[in-house]
């Protein structure tokens, strides 16, 4: 009787192409049968783990890859079998096992020690060490490291350890406040994987630790680069199953950015249930954190106070974006009182900017216009320090809005639409609406209603397409008002107090009642007063009842 089925050494070929193409399931599936009727020689094994690795089988790769270390040793190709163990260690580490990852760097260091060794083994096995300066804050240690790795991965060609090397360079020098520096190196290990001469498990790596490098960089235009080049990356290998953990988190980060909201809430909820499942990764924390960002954005608060909470849980701070839903809630003395907190601690300069945004607009809604201008004077001398449209941008939307809100509706207007034209060029919808939400106040207190009711209409189709539903809630009651939200620029939080003023309410009372300091409503009563031109509560009182803010015409 005749038979079609390949033999061993055909589904061993089989394996052997399909992992040349790429196509890692047919390898996975080919090797792992073959490796069934006799045992795969050591180079097979190799295949076999990084093919069970790339399929998501992270328990198969590591068991495949023992045996090929030990095959390697057993026929003295020991430099082959350092590496194994090299990689055994950083998938261990990866996977938030360091004590059996650490073992088996040991192992490999061992190893090696007893031969004469190798230079290029030698350089893979200092890149966790320079890994863990990087961790432990010392950048340039790491750099100095990452520097030699360089070296040797140069001498001979390797262009896995040359893209490892110009990425800890590239992360070194940026945690070191050197971004353009850093940012270089950066894209010279992004030309080394899209070349494809390296293992894609390295090529994977370096995609999505450039993206978190160029956001922490606050490089928006290159983290979008990247994250297009990733996604084709991904979409040629439709079996790739790693790299949606913390990857898949700041690629949601960047995709929320460029608008594209939906696949931006697929990508963390998928990273969600694969560090779920993996257990003990701090990064689940920061998937959390980011789905609740996108269901505040969206307008669905219920979820964000639950995901907000999964991500308390696991260890990653809340603010500033729990003190923003606080904000969007309409619970502004909440959200007050959160930011000032936070903004007192010290942070790492990424979150120490998300932070002072987040003050800017929690004070901005408060009418404390000296801390919001504090805050933004702060962002913009952060951002001085580096090359960053996106800071740049911020900047100038949050200082047109206090200058707003300071009653220079003219030099607001010029400050805003050099924030509308970084948007633009940024290509950022949401913020870009935001900013001429507010740009469209500054018109029409200009006067100016016709271009304000062009840019408003343009606004509101953004928000529709986002699912913005805050935002948009916003921009469909100034259409409604057809006029300036609030008369005299006064802010949401000080027709508040003007309206209880005239109810004959003191200042303890109104504190009380607004669930805010004496000393605050204090601050605002001095800029109600400034913006009316009036110096008594009584002429403030007058003034409410002509602008109608008392007996309900008011905002």
């Amino acid at each position: 009787m005749t038979t079609d089925a390949p033999d061993d050494e055909g589904l061993a070929r089989a394996g052997r192409e399909a992992y040349m193409r790429r196509a890692w399931a047919d390898a996975f599936a080919a090797l792992t049968d073959a490796d069934g009727r006799a045992a795969l020689a050591a180079d097979d094994l190799e295949r076999l783990a990084f093919a069970a690795y790339l399929t998501g089988r992270e328990y198969a790769a590591l068991a495949a890859l023992e045996r090929a270390h030990q095959a390697h040793l057993d026929s003295g190709e020991v430099a082959r079998g350092v590496r194994c163990a090299f990689w055994l260690g950083m998938l261990l580490l990866q996977g938030g096992q360091p004590a059996q990852g650490g073992g088996w760097l040991a192992r490999a260091q061992a190893t090696l020690a007893a031969t004469d060794g190798d230079e290029i083994e030698q350089a893979y096995l200092q890149v966790p060490l320079a890994i863990r300066a990087l961790d432990e804050g010392d950048p340039a240690t790491a750099a100095a490291l990452f520097e030699q790795i360089g070296r040797a991965g140069d001498q001979v060609g390797d262009p896995d350890l040359i893209a490892l090397s110009r990425l800890g360079q590239g992360q070194a020098h940026i945690d070191q406040g050197e971004p353009e520096r850093g940012v270089a190196l950066l894209d010279e290990a992004m030309v080394t994987v899209t070349a494809g001469s390296g293992s894609p498990l390295v090529a994977g790596i370096v995609y999505c630790a450039v993206i978190i490098a160029c956001q922490e960089a606050f490089d928006l235009r290159r983290a979008q680069e990247w994250t297009r080049a990733l996604t084709r990356w991904c979409q040629a290998q439709p079996d790739l199953h790693p790299f949606r953990g913390q990857c898949l988190v700041h690629r949601s980060e960047v995709l929320t950015l460029q608008g594209d909201w939906l696949d931006a809430m697929r990508e963390v909820e998928t990273a969600c249930r694969h560090l779920g499942q993996q257990g003990g990764d701090p990064a689940i924390g920061m998937a959390h954190y980011q789905r609740a960002e996108l269901c505040r954005l969206r307008g669905a608060f219920d979820d964000a106070e639950a995901a907000y909470h999964d991500a308390s849980r696991w260890g990653h701070p809340v603010q500033p974006g729990l003190a923003l839903l606080r904000l969007a809630q309409g619970r502004v003395g909440d959200a007050e009182a959160a930011i000032r907190r936070v903004s007192q601690e010290d942070h790492p300069p990424a979150h120490r900017c998300r932070v002072l945004i987040a003050c800017g607009e929690i004070m901005l809604a408060a009418g404390d216009l000296d801390t919001a201008r504090t805050a933004v004077d702060d962002l913009a001398a952060f951002a001085r320090s580096v090359t960053s449209p996106y800071l740049d941008a911020t900047v100038a939307s949050l200082r047109g809005a206090v200058e707003l809100a300071e009653g220079d509706a003219a030099t607001a207007c010029r400050s805003l639409q050099a924030a509308v034209d970084g948007w633009h060029q940024l290509d950022v919808p949401y913020e870009l609406a935001r900013t001429k939400l507010t740009l469209v106040r500054a018109l029409r207190q200009l006067g100016d209603h016709d271009t304000a009711e062009v840019e408003l209409a343009a606004v509101q189709r953004t928000l529709e397409r986002l699912g913005a539903t805050p935002a948009l809630t916003q921009a469909r009651a100034l259409a409604r008002s057809g006029a300036p939200e609030r008369p005299a620029g006064l802010t949401a939080r000080e027709v508040e107090v003007l309206r209880l003023v005239a109810a004959g309410r003191s200042n303890g009372d109104i504190a009380d009642d607004l669930v805010i300091s004496s000393k605050t409503v204090a601050r605002h009563l001095s800029n109600i007063y400034r913006k009316l031109g009036v110096g008594s509560r009584a002429a403030a009182t007058a003034y409410a009842y002509e602008l109608g803010i008392v007996g309900g015409r008011g905002a």
